[in-house]
C-alpha cells in the first residue's frame, strides 16, 4: 500500500491533467510541433549559410549565429518534450532532467534576449559612435560577448536549481512559483522587461538618427536645384535659397562628420551632394534594416552592395518615403512581436503567484512563448536577400538528388 501510495503521489506530482485541457492539449500538440520544424529548419539554415557563404560572414551575423544557435537548442530538444508532456499531459523524462530542462529552458530564452540586444546596441553604435563599434564589435570583443552572453545566462539561472520542478498549469518543467521569489521575479523582470525595452529603444533611436539625416537630404535637393540656377547668390548666401542652402550644406556637414567621418573640407559642391545623398541613403537604408542587412562595416563612400542607395541623381522623395515606412514597419514588427510573445506569460506569472487563473489561460500565455523561438529566423535572416540565396542555395541542394532521381527513373516508368 505504502509503494503504491508513493507511485501515486509520483504520478500525481508530475501530471497535469484537467477536464478543462482535455480538447485544448491537442492544439498544442500541433502548435508544438510546427514551431519545432519551422524553428529547426529556419535556424539550422541560418547556421549552414552563414558557414557557407563568405559573404554571410560579417559581424552582424555572427550575433544572427548566436541567437540560430539559442533557438535551435529549444526547438530541437526541448520543444519535442514539451509536445510530449502536452500530448501525455503529464511529465514522463523524471526529476534530474526537469530540472535540466527548467535550466535550458531559461538559458536559451536569455542568451536569446542578450543576442537581440547587443544586435540593437551594434546597429546603434554603427551609425552613431562608429570608433567605439570598431572596438567593442572587434573580433575579440564580439567573441568575448558571445561567450559572455552564454555564461551570464547559465550564471543568471543555475542559483534556482532547486527549485526547477514541474509546473501544472503550464505542463511543463520550470521554476517554483513561489519558492524562487523575489530572486525569479527580478530576473523575469531584467531579462524579459528591460531586455525587451532596451531592443525597442535603441531602434527608436536609430530610426530617429536616420529620420534627421534624411530630413537634412529632402532639405539640401531643393537647395541643389536651386544652387544650379543661381550660382551667385549661392556664393554670397544673401537670398532665401543661399541661406536655405547653406543651412543645408551647414547641416549635411554635420551628419558627414559626426555620423559618417569620411568628408574633407576640399570637397566640391558637386562632390559634397552625393557624398551627403549617399549618407542619408546608406543610413535609411541600413541602419534599422533587419539585422543581417550590412555585409560589412564599410564607408559611406564605398556602401555595400547589398545596401547600395540608389543613384544621388535619381532618387525621389516617393523612395525616401517608401523607406521610412519599410524601417518603422520593420522597427515595430522587431518590437512588437518579443512584446506579444514573452509579455502575457510575464505579467501572468507575476500577478497570479497562486495560481488563481485558469489552467487553459496559462497554458495559452506559455504557447505564445514558443513562437520567440521559430519567428527569429523570420524576422532576422528571411527578409535579408543574401540569406534567401543562401537558403535558396541549399535547398536547391537538397532536393538535388531526388531531382536526378526522378530525371532517371522517369524514362523507364515509360
Amino acid at each position: 500500500m505504502l509503494m503504491n501510495h508513493t507511485n501515486q503521489t509520483e504520478d500525481d506530482l508530475f501530471s497535469c491533467y484537467s477536464p478543462s485541457v482535455v480538447h485544448y492539449r491537442y492544439f498544442v500538440v500541433l502548435w508544438g510541433c510546427a514551431v519545432t520544424v519551422i524553428g529547426t529548419v529556419g535556424n539550422l539554415m541560418t547556421i549552414l549559410a552563414f558557414a557557407l557563404d563568405p559573404r554571410l560572414r560579417t559581424r552582424f551575423n555572427v550575433l544572427i549565429v548566436n541567437l540560430a544557435v539559442a533557438d535551435l537548442l529549444y526547438c530541437t530538444i526541448l520543444q519535442p518534450i514539451s509536445v510530449d508532456s502536452y500530448l501525455h499531459l503529464r511529465w514522463r523524462s523524471g526529476q534530474l532532467w526537469c530540472r535540466i530542462f527548467g535550466l535550458l529552458l531559461f538559458v536559451s530564452n536569455a542568451v536569446s534576449i542578450i543576442s537581440l540586444c547587443l544586435v540593437a546596441v551594434s546597429r546603434y553604435l554603427l551609425v552613431t559612435r562608429r570608433a567605439v563599434f570598431d572596438c567593442v564589435f572587434s573580433g575579440r570583443g564580439l567573441i568575448s560577448l558571445l561567450i559572455s552572453a552564454w555564461v551570464l545566462g547559465l550564471a543568471s539561472f543555475a542559483p534556482l536549481w532547486p527549485v526547477y520542478v514541474f509546473v501544472p498549469q503550464v505542463c511543463t518543467c520550470s521554476f517554483h512559483r513561489t519558492r524562487g521569489r523575489p530572486y525569479s521575479t527580478i530576473l523575469l523582470f531584467v531579462y524579459f522587461f528591460v531586455g525587451l525595452g532596451c531592443v525597442g529603444v535603441f531602434y527608436l533611436l536609430i530610426y530617429r538618427r536616420v529620420q534627421v539625416a534624411a530630413q537634412a537630404l529632402l532639405r539640401y535637393r531643393p537647395s541643389r536645384r536651386s544652387s544650379r540656377k543661381k550660382p551667385s547668390s549661392l556664393a554670397q548666401g544673401t537670398d532665401d535659397s543661399g541661406v536655405e542652402s547653406g543651412m543645408a550644406k551647414t547641416c549635411s556637414s554635420e551628419i558627414s562628420s559626426q555620423e559618417i567621418g569620411k568628408h574633407t573640407d576640399e570637397m566640391t559642391c558637386e562632390k559634397s551632394s552625393e557624398s551627403v545623398q549617399r549618407s542619408a541613403m546608406a543610413l535609411s537604408s541600413s541602419a534599422i534594416k533587419s539585422p543581417p542587412d550590412i555585409v560589412q562595416a564599410s564607408p559611406v563612400s564605398t556602401p555595400a552592395p547589398t545596401t547600395a542607395a540608389p543613384s544621388s541623381r535619381s532618387g525621389t522623395s516617393g523612395d525616401d518615403e517608401d523607406e521610412f515606412k519599410r524601417v518603422t514597419r520593420m522597427c515595430l514588427i522587431v518590437f512588437l512581436c518579443f512584446v506579444f510573445c514573452f509579455v502575457p506569460f510575464m505579467l501572468l506569472n507575476i500577478a497570479d503567484k497562486h495560481n488563481r487563473a485558469p489552467q487553459v489561460l496559462h497554458m495559452f500565455c506559455a504557447n505564445l512563448s514558443w513562437l520567440n523561438s521559430c519567428i527569429n529566423p523570420v524576422l532576422y535572416a528571411v527578409m535579408n536577400r543574401q540569406f534567401r540565396q543562401a537558403y535558396g542555395v541549399l535547398l536547391n541542394r537538397a532536393v538535388a538528388p531526388f531531382t536526378c532521381l526522378w530525371t532517371w527513373w522517369s524514362p523507364l516508368r515509360s
